[in-house]
């Protein structure tokens, strides 16, 4: 679906924040290219755009906005036969076939000293052999939401070390409550089991090494990872028929305090408050350390900005990744009433809200920055990936074969 976005009301809504932003020389077409489909991120995308239409009256642009799913499938096509002047996709591995095809422009020269600082946090998954290749501009954290009264009622607090993870789950097993609610039906939910249990146990160059193809899945310190995974299956941890569940219809087992916890991105908040649960009742904490000395790196999905390397006005293309990646901008998007997640510029403000505020100090301090399962691997692989996780999940007495068969996906992935 397109749209001309017009600058009429956007001169009403641009802040006197962004004027530092301001490229009042620009003049010509600029063409951008989005997957932001559903309602609060498209409404959130167009007015932004829309105040930098107010900020370059002389610019005509068109955005282009394309359900999300369609453009996974649709973006190779338009950035080799109708490439936009900017189009949003994702850090890591994900920009990597396209970086390697030479599609997606090289920006390093934008990441100066100061982009470089305020944007530290993500650099490392906007490089590839040293250099970047767009602009982030939202991200949010992965972790453990758990019910603290069930916590304050057994006596338990917030683990820290692996060993403190198990003992707590064995006191909520002996009274009848299970540690964790999870819907594996969609499979991606595993995923992030995984990638947790993967960064804490050997760290982010490991666990990137991997889901780039360049570790056999059959190494012995894969093996270590899935042990530390059936110490929970084994114990009982995960709510039954887990693969009946979508990660929507897995909430309520720790809406009714049927489960105390969920291995979740932040997105699963507001749900979790719609179905009834108080922020006294809902709290959350840093997936906890496993191997000591290893760093801690973290999972958290970037959506970015690129300039395609076919785009016909780059110089425009330029001032609007600056513009994108500016404190004052991150934070207006960002904000509650907007994407509800969290800024990626160090200088920009975090919504008024506790999961937020204590995602984007976890964020802000980690080692590295994962991108997702489903993101860090190839499709293919992703996919294979997960369906493995999911069958270790119910019958984790087939590990052998699960990983003799992500073994040959990977000789297959990565010719």
């Amino acid at each position: 679906m397109s749209s001309i976005i017009k600058a009429t009301l956007a001169a009403l809504l641009t802040s006197a924040a962004f004027a530092g932003t301001a490229s009042a020389e620009l003049t010509g077409d600029l063409r951008i290219f989005l997957d932001t489909s559903n309602p609060a991120p498209r409404a959130t995308m167009e007015g932004m755009i829309a105040d930098f239409q107010a900020l370059n009256p002389d610019l005509t642009i068109e955005t282009t906005i394309i359900d999300r799913e369609a453009y996974k499938t649709q973006i190779r096509n338009f950035l080799t036969a109708d490439a936009p002047d900017v189009a949003t996709w994702y850090a890591g591995n994900r920009m990597l076939p396209y970086v390697n095809a030479g599609l997606f422009d090289d920006v390093s020269d934008l990441w100066g000293d100061e982009m470089s600082a305020d944007l530290a946090s993500t650099k490392p998954s906007m490089t590839i052999e040293g250099k970047q290749y767009g602009v982030p501009y939202t991200y949010y954290q992965w972790g453990v939401y758990y019910r603290k009264d069930i916590f304050d009622k057994f006596g338990l607090s917030e683990p820290k070390t692996w060993e403190e993870e198990l003992a707590n789950c064995q006191v909520l097993l002996d009274n009848g409550i299970k540690c964790y609610t999870i819907g594996t039906k969609y499979l991606w939910t595993a995923g992030g089991w995984f990638d947790y249990l993967s960064l804490r146990t050997h760290g982010y160059e490991f666990h990137m090494d991997l889901t780039a193809g360049k570790i056999s899945w059959e190494d012995d310190r894969v093996k270590e990872i899935f042990a530390h995974w059936r110490e929970l299956i084994d114990m009982g941890a995960f709510v039954d028929n887990h693969t009946s569940y979508s990660w929507q219809e897995a909430l309520p087992f720790m809406v009714k305090g049927e489960a105390a916890s969920y291995l979740m991105g932040n997105f699963a908040v507001a749900q979790l408050r719609e179905a009834g649960l108080t922020d006294d009742q809902l709290d959350f904490y840093q997936f906890p350390l496993i191997t000591e000395g290893v760093p801690m790196a973290e999972d958290a999905p970037t959506d970015t900005f690129h300039i395609p390397s076919q785009a016909k006005n780059k110089e425009n293309a330029r001032a609007f990744l600056q513009y994108v990646a500016s404190a004052d901008v991150q934070t207006a998007i960002n904000a509650g009433d907007k994407l509800g997640q969290l800024p990626v510029n160090k200088n920009s403000s975090v919504d008024d809200d506790k999961f937020l505020q204590e995602g984007f100090v976890v964020l802000s301090n980690s080692a590295g920055l994962a991108q997702f399962f489903d993101r860090d691997a190839p499709a293919e692989m992703a996919k294979a990936g997960m369906e493995g996780f999911q069958e270790f999940m119910v019958k984790p007495d087939n590990l052998d074969e699960i990983l003799a068969r992500l073994e040959k996906t990977r000789g297959q992935v990565y010719e």
